[in-house]
């Protein structure tokens, strides 16, 4: 499609298509006239921001690239659909609970995510969901709504308890979740000790399993949660303590990124009959905790892909509500509350990555020599041989024969046979054959298998300024497909197909895999450089999970952090902005001290002194570069 359209004026609506952005983006993201991609908050219709005029503006108050910008508008977004959604659901169905939405701090442990998450949230009384002390030690810091669930999963030792059942006290709507046996001995030993009865639940292991990346979260041999016979052991022991009035939450949990709307109702059907027979057994009930798995789009595509969704928000609610109705109210059993732990879906969109292009490997069209010396060995020869005789009949065999030369001539080389400047030729004689090739392939309807992807071996190679590892490690761990694209120069025809490298020393610091209409593609319409200008790519859809995963890889740091907030009317403001790490960050943060560093280089500068190999003044010039390059950001600096 990109090569047609570059026969004729390649317009904005060509690069709304070709980078997919009106699929994932969700009404958040667009293209501008001006080419530019622009943000929405208040949906396609409403104003729109630039990017590139937020990254002038950036760079006007001192930022360098890389970037993480988050847009405050679409945490309230996000919360207000899912809310309003549920809320339509259960008015139109009749259904007679409420729904709870609850931000599992885990997704974005951010401060000032988490703060405005429970600012926006309160008028929805959405709360949060903690797996350790000190998730549970913010999220009670910033909760203010006693009508908001704060729910405790993951493992629980005494202090943890002690500062939940403390936490009730201060009038914290809190749930103790279940996830192995033996901690409600310790629950039941140190609410009798502080003299509060806790509100508990169990995170139930159930049969059903989820297809998508985490498909482990779930299904019997899952490896948090409780079997039916243990969640019966927990009727049993509260029963015998007189504390089963103290049971009133269900909870469990397919998986982060459920794509099937099949997988997820069906676990609801099978949760839905466990509440049914807890209360059967005489427990309170009232809450139903449906756990994370709302998916987020990253494609585009709509499908049950794993980087997909096949169902929309309403249709997830709608579901969610019905079945838990249909199975409820067989046997006359009250309507629950509600809980789901979407984090994903509410703050993938919050964040964009911004980073520049430092340089570019371009494979450029290869220059063979005019004449071949006497001594040019066999391989060489072969090799111009194939290269003039490649028609659209022949690709294969002339694929195979250039491999068959080109290792031929190396291993001649290998053994000292040939002399370098002659494998140079034949690997030039190789990159011109793989050329054309690509070139012919485009005539073939059927291409050979081995011919698929080689215009991959072809790709240029984009230099970013940015680490995999630190700001995108989902995209290196486990081949999470984020958007990727040019933020500017939309209305231009992206003639180059390349890859993106970022700036540590490691080979899996890449990106090279891609949405595309048909599913994944190896490799990204790019435009070229132009000297002198800057070149900026985004990374979209990185607000989850992104940030707190991230590692050190090649000690780069945290990126520089900017929050906007937009007004009704379009304008905006920079509400928060947070200096990424600095060298001197970095090194204390695995366990250097700079000052030391800094006492070390002098004496190494003094002895240099000492020597006659630097003067005084040199000495100071040193020590200056020193002093300025740990102040300094870890990331390339123009």
């Amino acid at each position: 499609m990109a090569k047609n359209r570059a026969l004729q004026q390649w317009r904005v609506e060509d690069s709304i298509e070709l980078y997919g952005i009106r699929n994932w983006g969700a009404g958040h993201f667009t293209i501008s006239e001006a080419g530019e991609v622009v943000i929405c908050p208040q949906g396609a219709r409403g104003p729109q921001i630039s990017i590139p005029e937020i990254i002038a503006g950036l760079r006007a108050r001192g930022y360098n690239m890389p970037v993480l910008l988050r847009v405050e508008n679409f945490l309230d977004t996000r919360i207000a659909n899912i809310h309003e959604s549920f809320r339509k659901a259960i008015k139109n169905l009749s259904y007679k609970g409420a729904f709870r939405g609850v931000f599992p701090i885990k997704v974005n442990q951010q401060q000032q995510v988490v703060e405005k998450i429970a600012q926006f949230g309160a008028r929805y009384h959405h709360g949060f969901e903690v797996s350790s002390k000190a998730e549970l030690i913010a999220a009670v810091s910033l909760l203010r709504d006693s009508e908001a669930c704060l729910i405790c999963n993951g493992y629980k030792d005494e202090e943890f308890i002690d500062l939940g059942l403390q936490s009730q006290r201060l009038g914290c709507n809190l749930f103790f979740v279940l996830e192995m046996p033996g901690e409600l001995d310790v629950l039941i030993e140190r609410s009798r000790a502080l003299d509060v009865r806790p509100s508990i639940g169990v995170r139930a292991r159930l049969a059903v399993r989820a297809d998508g990346h985490w498909t482990d979260s779930g299904g019997e041999r899952s490896t948090f949660g409780l079997s039916p016979d243990q969640i019966v052991d927990v009727v049993d022991k509260l029963k015998t303590c007189d504390m089963l009035d103290c049971f009133r939450l269900l909870h469990y949990h397919l998986g982060s990124q459920v794509p099937n709307i099949r997988d997820i109702r069906t676990g609801v059907m099978e949760s839905s009959r466990l509440y049914v027979g807890l209360v059967q057994e005489g427990a309170p009930m009232g809450y139903l905790d449906l756990g994370g798995g709302l998916a987020v789009d990253y494609d585009g595509s709509h499908t049950n892909n794993i980087s997909s969704r096949n169902y929309t928000l309403d249709e997830y609610c709608v579901d969610v509500v019905e079945t838990i109705m249909s199975i409820l109210d067989e046997r006359q059993v009250p309507h629950p509350s509600i809980i789901t732990e979407s984090g994903r879906a509410t703050v993938a969109y919050y964040s964009v990555l911004l980073f520049n292009i430092l340089d570019v490997s371009m494979v450029e069209e290869v220059r063979l020599p005019d004449t071949m010396p006497d001594d040019t060995p066999e391989p060489v020869r072969n090799l111009r041989e194939v290269l003039s005789g490649i028609s659209p009949r022949n690709l294969q065999e002339c694929y195979n024969d250039a491999v068959y030369y080109r290792d031929e001539m190396r291993q001649l080389f290998f053994t000292g046979r040939v002399a370098l400047r002659q494998r140079t030729t034949a690997e030039r004689f190789f990159w011109a054959i793989v050329m054309r090739i690509a070139r012919e392939k485009g005539k073939l309807k059927n291409v050979p298998r081995d011919l698929e992807d080689i215009d991959v071996s072809l790709a240029d190679i984009y230099y970013g300024n940015f680490s995999v590892f630190q700001s995108l490690p989902d995209s290196w761990a486990i081949d999470q497909l984020f958007p990727v694209m040019p933020v500017h120069r939309l209305n231009e025809f992206p003639s180059r197909q390349g890859i993106i490298s970022d700036i540590t020393c490691d080979s899996d610091g890449r990106i090279d895999h891609f949405i595309d209409s048909q599913g994944i593609k190896p490799t990204l319409d790019l435009h070229l450089l132009h000297d002198g200008e800057e070149y900026y790519l985004g990374a979209f859809l990185v607000g989850a999970y992104q940030e707190t995963l991230g590692d050190l890889h090649n000690l780069m740091g945290d990126t520089n952090v900017v929050s906007i907030r937009a007004a009704d009317d379009g304008t905006y403001e920079y509400v928060r902005e947070i200096r990424g790490d600095s060298v001197a960050d970095i090194l204390s943060y695995v366990e250097y001290e700079p000052r030391r560093i800094l006492e070390d280089l002098r004496v190494t500068a003094e002895k240099a002194v000492r020597d006659g190999r630097i003067s005084p003044s040199e000495r100071f010039a040193i020590m200056q570069t020193f002093e300025d390059g740990l102040r300094g950001y870890t990331y390339f600096e123009r």
